[in-house]
């Protein structure tokens, strides 16, 4: 009997590899993926602050540059974005610059998060432009992943 197809990942499975790859890499476990307009994935990203001794270099920012660079567009107009936790408000601000339409979380981040906590940056009258917030895809994954991460470094 031949084996059965395996499933196409989804976006947030892809998210949640990257995250792994990260935390294989001593980086805090966030992954991110953007999938344009037509389902194509365009950039899939996991954190690298400490290996790029980059403090903006956050899986979201690094994702939202590769999608940019291959649409040849700082706008991403009709691009989806899924991420393993929520945005803090640097990479909220560059989901509103960069027009994103829907941006899709795993687990919450009540200390440093920009989205549902923090400043709620798309709650206030000065952004330019708010996307459509589905947080809690892929929570409990993604929040054990982090639990774990911080876990084994203490």
């Amino acid at each position: 009997m031949p084996d059965s197809p395996k499933p196409t990942p989804t976006p947030m499975d892809m998210a949640l590899a990257a995250a792994r790859a990260a935390a294989a890499r001593g980086e805090v476990p966030v992954g991110c993926v953007i999938v344009g307009p037509d389902g194509t994935v365009l950039a899939e990203q996991g954190n690298r602050t400490e290996g790029d001794r980059d403090p903006t270099a956050h899986a979201e920012m690094l994702a939202i540059r590769a999608a940019a660079a291959k649409l040849g567009s700082p706008r991403l107009v009709g691009c989806d974005l899924y991420v393993t936790l929520e945005p803090c408000p640097m990479c909220a601000q560059a989901i509103s610059f960069a027009r994103l339409r829907r941006v899709y979380w795993g687990a919450p981040d009540p200390k440093g998060g920009g989205v549902e906590h923090g400043p709620r940056l798309f709650d206030q009258p000065t952004c330019h432009h708010r996307p459509e917030l589905y947080p809690g895809l892929g929570e409990v994954e993604a929040g054990e992943l982090l639990r774990a991460f911080f876990r084994d470094r203490r």
